[in-house]
């Protein structure tokens, strides 16, 4: 079966004209080996080597009726609004949890990272919750397993999450040297350098946005546009459930005064990566105004982002 399933992941990716690289090539001997015994698998690496799509590939050739595929925010958020509805219920969270599984064998997170202590937490019961159930995982990540949840202040809590993923996934890493998302990106966002100092550059007055149940600041509003200070977005305790929240709401966004983000703490460090990540997963358009070039915002001693990085670099290198 694994000769088949090899074949049969070839002929996908070729399919899509896409060509792989020998590190490629040798991730798909290895997820046609876990295939075969139906053994998960934690594929990571740096940003941009083709870890999603050689994973969807997976997915979608393994001969399982039963799966699902999700997005790490999407499903997270999913979950924590299932939780906020059983609030007063015994059982809150083991019931959520249920629901959202179902019945499915399989189940694919795509952009797997924690850096919430709180998701993180609730990352273990799912864990356990699909160990119980046998259920197949596949995930991809900027980490490795024992990078996961990197505050040094909470990664001790989460190291029984760190044994689950190595009991129910083998780690896969796809580090070659060429990230494809500078060869084959298309342009989603554009970055632009300078400020906002006239009031005409912003529709109207403030506006404050009732998000999932708290009050969320924004420059201004029109039609599907959104306005905001990076202090209001980032700076203030808005979580990444009221970023996909906004998302539905506004599709082209623009977030004026960007600084160097060394010059922020850890958690608007954070929202800012999770906008970025939210946005562009959306297909959302982003402009950023700021008095520094790309390269200092997110250069420095900042929160690792790599990925955020690369995301905006590719913009900046074509708009």
């Amino acid at each position: 079966m694994a000769v088949d399933l090899r074949e049969r992941l070839l002929a996908h990716v070729a399919a899509s004209g896409y060509e792989l690289d020998a590190g490629q090539v040798r991730v798909i001997g290895e997820l046609a080996g876990l295939g075969e015994r139906r053994r998960g698998v934690y594929l990571h690496g740096p940003v941009g080597r083709g870890k999603s799509f050689l994973a969807d590939a997976f997915f979608d050739v393994l001969p399982v009726r039963r799966k699902r595929r999700v997005h790490f925010h999407a499903f997270f958020h999913e979950l924590h609004t299932r939780i906020s509805s059983r609030l007063h219920e015994r059982g809150a969270v083991a019931k959520a949890l249920k629901e959202l599984v179902g019945r499915c064998d399989v189940l694919a997170f795509d952009e797997l990272h924690l850096h919430d202590v709180g998701d993180a937490m609730l990352m273990t019961r799912l864990l356990e919750e699909l160990r119980a159930r046998r259920v197949m995982v596949i995930a991809t990540s900027n980490y490795p397993p024992h990078g996961l949840l990197p505050n040094p202040l909470y990664h001790d809590l989460f190291l029984p999450g760190i044994a689950l993923v190595e009991e129910l996934m083998d780690a896969v890493a796809l580090d070659g040297e060429v990230d494809y998302r500078h060869l084959h990106g298309r342009p989603r966002s554009r970055f632009e350098t300078g400020t906002i100092t006239t009031s005409a550059d912003v529709p109207g007055p403030p506006v404050v946005l009732e998000v999932n149940g708290r009050a969320v600041t924004a420059l201004g509003v029109a039609g599907r546009r959104i306005w905001f200070d990076f202090g209001d977005l980032c700076e203030k305790p808005t979580s990444t459930a009221d970023h996909l929240a906004l998302a539905d709401r506004y599709d082209e966004w623009t977030v004026v005064d960007v600084p160097r983000l060394e010059t922020r703490d850890r958690e608007a460090q954070q929202r800012f990566a999770n906008v970025v990540d939210v946005l562009v997963d959306r297909d959302a358009r982003l402009t950023l105004v700021s008095e520094h070039p790309l390269a200092e915002i997110v250069g420095g001693q900042a929160l690792d982002l790599a990925r955020t990085a690369s995301r905006l670099e590719l913009i900046n290198s074509i708009g």
